[in-house]
């Protein structure tokens, strides 16, 4: 008989830390309570404290998005069931659609595209098909959601080639490393858990889990840095580091300054 979608470990994947070590009902330990809480209990609400400081306190979707990203994620790792799985997947897709519906410039829309309503339109079609089409092969959900980053990484590069401002290359070059650590981290578990396994040090999904959420928590101040750009040209944005520039562990936010009129 089929196993039920709802049992634990009747999904697709299986990461590289040992099942049910530590506890007799969360199957991945660290992958679940390690980091998968840390990252939903500490950065997604430094996180939210980012949109907030910058006046984007109204993005209920993308708030709630992240936050059942993160409930999808330890559920996931907890159960490794196949509806886990979809879940934790299919949440992330939303999220990205969330953030694309809302923040993608209009600059870079299709020529098609006249308005940000039409945009709208294109990004829900697309995820609805999309979300169908996980289905086919849930295997391969995960490598299409990571590819999306390469996107993202070519959207950085072109705002950065008109951007002057040393504090905004500054914070896309370190977005870019925690993302690179985290990719290597995930690449690692997903291809060389043979090795990892065979030293005893199978977390590298783990890592990933922190590194990601430590991507995203320097990825947000720059996409709403350049939303204002485009949407709120009577403000100028600055990045600030709160709670100083010469820590060494810093939450990047953003600042609004309203330019004097001249007479």
């Amino acid at each position: 008989t089929m196993p039920s979608i709802f049992s634990y470990q009747s999904a697709e994947v299986d990461w590289c830390e040992s099942n049910f070590v530590r506890s007799a009902v969360i199957a991945e330990y660290y992958n679940t309570d390690g980091t998968s809480l840390f990252s939903f209990l500490l950065l997604t609400p430094l996180n939210f404290l980012v949109m907030e400081g910058a006046g984007m306190g109204s993005l209920c979707q993308l708030k709630l998005s992240l936050l059942l990203a993160g409930v999808f994620s330890m559920y996931f790792h907890m159960t490794l069931s196949y509806v886990g799985q979809l879940l934790d997947e299919l949440s992330i897709l939303w999220t990205l659609a969330v953030a694309y519906s809302f923040w993608y410039p209009q600059s870079l829309f299709p020529k098609f595209i006249k308005t940000r309503k039409h945009f709208y339109w294109l990004t829900g079609t697309t995820t609805v098909i999309s979300t169908f089409m996980s289905f086919v092969k849930p295997t391969l959900n995960a490598y299409a959601l990571n590819c999306i980053a390469l996107h993202l990484l070519y959207m950085t590069r072109k705002e950065l080639k008109k951007c002057n401002d040393r504090r905004v290359h500054r914070m896309a070059a370190v977005m870019v490393m925690w993302w690179v650590l985290a990719i290597t981290s995930w690449i690692s578990d997903r291809w060389l858990c043979w090795l990892w396994q065979a030293i005893n040090f199978p977390y590298f999904h783990s890592f990933w889990h922190v590194l990601i959420a430590m991507s995203l928590l320097y990825c947000l101040p720059l996409v709403i840095y350049f939303d204002v750009s485009y949407e709120m040209p009577t403000f100028k944005p600055k990045l600030e580091y709160w709670p100083s520039d010469s820590w060494p562990v810093v939450v990047p936010y953003v600042t609004l300054e309203e330019p004097h009129k001249q007479c």
